[in-house]
């Protein structure tokens, strides 16, 4: 048996490894089954398609249906650009918190998780716990649809899932959907001069946007409908954050790049707002095709993220509540991988340590009373499962 590490040594190791998104993360990974396998837990890896990445599965406690799901990702979003004041890659204390890349989003929660698994396969838990530690969550949740697919082969069926994103370990049971389209329009080069018989793409996708800010006008102006009301904002909004393209101040461009992000209130339809886009899209792109025939616009998915429905009776809900004593209601606007459970048909909360407003930011940090809350909420969880 491996040496038994505290949930404060297990963060230690995972901050570590630098697993930004379009790195791999195999090195954390392969730290995570050598130590988790140490204590005789089973271990399972889906891997990406080149290989370079992979999500870990592992099982404690008695092989039977009906486990409680602990759900983390190992990737975490760049620092370059940022100017932290200690190394990211160090966990670092100093004033009552833990710093480093991910100590917040999300690799507290999962060093806590990888401690509760260890414990409840010691003690001899009466109910199983998994563990599901997918990758590219920070790039739209794309792994963790195959991970939550290939479970169901390799694991008996949990029953419950809960998500550690930071929620303050406020019991989250619902959040907007995510949809997005990366957008490509392709204009004709002329000398600025000769403007009408060239296309600018920069222009042409500045329209576009215009029609994106002209939609949120239109959706904020609605009636604000039940469901929407305990969102902040509360109704659906469409964002563009980057753009760029273009050659020379006196040429047409010819590309614009830049990509629109749609976060949905649960009770509208993604695909109604999804529909509206690819219609501005193949409207522009006929249009600017009788201008010249190289021209037009090409549009990408890169953001698919289902809602998280509230659960009437819900058995995460109920067990998250138990757990923390925590009887208010909570929704966020962020998307999570907790509507990827819940459409694989296990119930699903957002329960975790430390506050979003901390996720990203250069000194990010989990506060040592978020850590220890966190911790406690593990403690209570194995008594629970007995």
């Amino acid at each position: 048996m491996t040496e038994i590490l505290t949930p404060r040594e297990i963060l230690q190791a995972l901050i570590s490894f630098p697993t930004i998104s379009t790195d791999s993360n195999l090195a954390l990974v392969d730290w995570t089954e050598v130590y988790l396998r140490g204590h005789g837990i089973e271990c399972h890896r889906f891997w990406n398609e080149d290989r370079q990445k992979a999500a870990l599965m592992a099982h404690a406690g008695p092989r039977v249906p009906g486990a409680v799901v602990l759900s983390g990702h190992s990737d975490v979003v760049p620092v370059q650009g940022q100017a932290w004041s200690q190394d990211p890659w160090t966990l670092t204390e100093r004033d009552g918190k833990l710093f480093g890349r991910g100590t917040c989003d999300m690799k507290g929660y999962v060093a806590l998780a990888i401690w509760a698994l260890v414990e409840a396969q010691r003690h001899g838990a009466a109910r199983p716990l998994q563990l599901a530690l997918s990758y590219d969550e920070e790039l739209g949740c794309t792994g963790a649809p195959p991970m939550i697919a290939a479970m169901q082969d390799l694991l008996p069926k949990g029953d419950i899932a809960l998500i550690g994103e930071p929620s303050g370990m406020a019991v989250i049971n619902g959040h907007k959907s995510g949809s997005g389209f990366k957008v490509l329009v392709r204009g004709y080069e002329v000398h600025s001069s000769l403007l009408p018989y060239g296309v600018s793409a920069v222009m042409e996708g500045a329209r576009f946007i215009q029609w994106v800010n002209d939609l949120n006008v239109q959706i904020q102006a609605r009636p604000v409908s039940p469901i929407a009301a305990a969102f902040d904002p509360p109704f659906t909004t469409l964002h563009v954050g980057t753009i760029k393209g273009g050659t020379a101040e006196n040429i047409t461009a010819a590309e614009c790049h830049f990509a629109v992000e749609v976060r949905v209130v649960p009770g509208e339809s993604e695909a109604f707002y999804d529909d509206l886009i690819i219609a501005r899209a193949a409207q522009m792109d006929g249009a600017l095709k009788t201008i010249r025939l190289e021209a037009g616009v090409t549009l990408t998915t890169f953001l698919g993220v289902p809602a998280l429905m509230p659960e009437p009776n819900g058995a995460a809900e109920a067990l998250a509540r138990h757990l923390t004593g925590d009887n208010s209601l909570g929704v966020v606007s962020y998307g999570t991988e907790a509507g990827q459970f819940q459409a694989a048909g296990y119930s699903a909360v957002v329960c975790g340590p430390g506050y979003i407003a901390q996720a990203h930011q250069a000194d990010e940090f989990i506060s040592l009373a978020e850590f220890d809350k966190g911790h406690r909420f593990m403690q209570a969880l194995l008594a629970w499962l007995g």
